[in-house]
């Protein structure tokens, strides 16, 4: 499994895979993305840890709101974490549930 923090407000949107954009009708599903009940506090945001499998590669994200849309767009998230690198963070942090 591989792991990411997403801002509270904020929702994935596309995904890749090794070979390109993630294809529902290739793999016969959509990709596991899980939103877990851990989060952390950083710079007065509240981050949710979210668990994908390990075929996913970058998960695109993009704020909820319209008026942050406007301001923001998307993010590309090109470097998702091991557990190990989730768990130091959450460590470091202090992590609720």
């Amino acid at each position: 499994m591989k792991y990411f923090f997403l801002t509270d407000g904020w929702a994935v949107g596309r995904v890749w895979e090794l070979g390109g954009l993630w294809n529902e009708l290739s793999w016969r599903r959509k990709p596991h993305i899980e939103q877990t009940t851990v989060c952390v506090w950083e710079n007065d945001e509240k981050l949710w840890l979210y668990r994908v499998e390990d075929a996913v590669l970058m998960v695109e994200v993009k704020p909820v709101s319209d008026a942050e849309v406007d301001a923001i767009g998307q993010v590309v998230l090109k470097r998702l974490m091991t557990a190990d690198q989730a768990i130091d963070m959450l460590n470091k942090t202090g992590g609720e549930t």
